[in-house]
């Protein structure tokens, strides 16, 4: 028969052996969890950088200033949501734009946010879905007054028989004044208006300048009766050297 220290020699041997055990299965445990870990950070990683937005720019038409993007490689999740921050260059804070914190659209208007026309300030965007948020995407710097695209003059044509009357107005920024109207462009830049006149039984309709100026009723003669003109106008600055596009045309004949 066995005797009691044999007996104890061998309970403790199987108490080693399931320690052993017990032991090996924590380590394994703790590896797994380990492998588990770093591929949720692997996955997690991969899906920050599929939906980090791209393109982050400033768009400007008359001051009215919108920051765009485009999504991330993830083009297919439709669920993703967009926050939106700006700030004034050489600031530390960055300030949350309330109306672009959640958001499901490419683009969040900054108008209000950059009024100071010639400050210049930074955008930034990140996004987040499925409980994983990207890192922020910058822009370039932006500056309003340098920047900004302005737009063709509006045009009215008023007729008579030997001669047309043009009359042009700026266009006008998204700012009022102190009477609550929206401020024209002119008072931003030293803008000329560009008139040109297309006669129609030209084959290649030449655009010909007949005005460059800052009057806003310009008087243009010496046209052909019974012959169809085109009106165009655009804005320039000299100082930038900048155009905008050409107004719609308005087309009129002489009787």
């Amino acid at each position: 028969m066995p005797t009691r220290e044999m007996l104890f020699s061998h309970g403790a041997a199987l108490l080693r052996m399931r320690g052993i055990v017990l032991s090996s299965l924590c380590l394994l445990m703790h590896l797994l969890q380990e492998n588990i870990a770093t591929i949720l950070v692997l996955e997690n990683q991969d899906l920050q950088d599929s939906i980090k937005p791209q393109k982050v720019e400033f768009h400007s038409l008359n001051f009215n200033n919108t920051l765009h993007w485009q999504p991330g490689k993830a083009r297919d999740a439709r669920d993703t949501v967009y926050f939106v921050q700006y700030k004034v260059y050489g600031q530390s804070t960055w300030q949350n734009k309330a109306d672009c914190w959640g958001i499901q659209n490419h683009v969040c208007d900054l108008t209000n946010e950059t009024s100071d026309i010639q400050e210049p300030y930074y955008g930034r965007v990140k996004a987040a879905l499925a409980g994983v948020y990207s890192n922020w995407s910058l822009s370039c710097r932006f500056t309003p007054w340098r920047e900004t695209v302005i737009g063709p003059p509006t045009v009215a044509v008023v007729h008579s028989s030997k001669y047309i009357i043009l009359k042009l107005q700026a266009p006008r920024s998204p700012y009022k004044g102190k009477r609550g109207s929206k401020i024209p462009m002119t008072n931003y830049y030293n803008l000329l208006y560009q008139v040109f006149i297309i006669n129609n039984l030209l084959e290649k309709q030449h655009k010909v300048l007949v005005y460059e100026g800052k009057h806003k009723i310009i008087k243009v003669e010496d046209l052909r009766p019974g012959v169809s003109y085109c009106i165009m106008a655009r804005t320039y600055v000299p100082m930038l050297d900048r155009s905008s596009a050409y107004s719609s045309r308005q087309c009129t004949m002489l009787k």
